[in-house]
């Protein structure tokens, strides 16, 4: 609809209220989830039995909280270890990547580009079992030949590392890729026309241009990591992520912690959307 052109009021309303049913869909399953974190109960539904804040700082069973949960306070911080390790390994190589394909022209760019674009399109069961055939067949090859045991390539949280890795640094590369086309040359030209070195030009006019970009594919690259579910699964060890834990969790039956669980996801997700924000607003006064 364009707001300069006069619309039929039932058009206007018919519209307004699709919006509106398309918001409360979108809310309302994290609302339910959030309500039943609270829920004075065995499990996460009707009726409601009252309000607890068990399911959070519970010292007993059966109503142990997630902050007095081992296995999921353990795999909080392996998902938290493996989200910073694949977020610092894309900002990095998305910042090259953006640099190699914005900066330079050479024979295969387009097809380089495009392959870089695939693990996009590809489903992440797919892409784990992919990685996983190929990394076990690699470490096997090498064990035959070498006697050289490769656990990098075995399954655990490496090879989760190298999976997400695999196609979170191309959203890195779209993102920094995209920041570094608004650059303006000649900044650089100027900075090098005054003595500065290519390497202390790129270090003192570009990379400051492209902080809000770093910051922000740190961020999303971070935040794809911690909630990945179908690659992780192909790939996990005995050390699981949180997506993997809450799954385990879920197959013997659920209850009100995973909900409490998923109320301090949706916040932490919210904080860092916030930060992420401002941190460019305030870039871009």
């Amino acid at each position: 609809m364009i707001p300069s052109i006069p619309q039929p009021r039932l058009l206007t309303f018919a519209y307004g209220t699709y919006v509106a049913l398309f918001f409360v869909f979108l809310a309302l399953p994290l609302v339910v989830v959030a309500v039943f974190a609270f829920n004075d109960g065995q499990f996460p539904s009707l009726p409601w039995e009252g309000f607890t804040w068990n399911w959070f700082f519970g010292v007993e069973r059966p109503m142990i909280g997630v902050f007095h949960e081992r296995s999921i306070l353990r795999a909080i911080g392996t998902s938290v270890f493996v989200a910073f390790l694949v977020s610092a390994l894309s900002v990095c190589v998305g910042l090259s990547n953006a640099f190699l394909f914005n900066r330079y022209n050479f024979r295969g760019q387009s097809l380089l580009y495009v392959l870089m674009l695939l693990p996009l399109v590809i489903p992440g069961i797919v892409l784990g079992i992919s990685i996983l055939v190929f990394s076990s067949r690699v470490a096997n090859e090498v064990w035959d030949a070498y006697q050289i045991d490769l656990e990098i390539l075995r399954p655990g949280l490496w090879l989760v590392v190298l999976g997400q890795f695999s196609f979170i640094t191309t959203i890195a590369t779209l993102v920094v890729g995209a920041r570094l086309q608004k650059f303006d040359r000649t900044l650089e030209e100027a900075a090098l026309n005054l003595g500065a070195s290519q390497l202390t030009a790129i270090r003192t006019v570009t990379l400051p241009f492209l902080r809000p970009a770093l910051i922000g594919a740190f961020v999303v690259a971070f935040l794809m990591s911690f909630e990945n579910f179908n690659t992780t699964l192909m790939l996990v060890g005995s050390d699981a992520p949180l997506t993997i834990a809450m799954f385990d969790r879920l197959k013997e039956g659920s209850t009100p912690l995973l909900n409490a669980v998923s109320l301090l996801l949706m916040i932490g997700s919210s904080l860092l959307a916030l930060i992420m924000i401002a941190f460019q607003d305030k870039s871009k006064r």
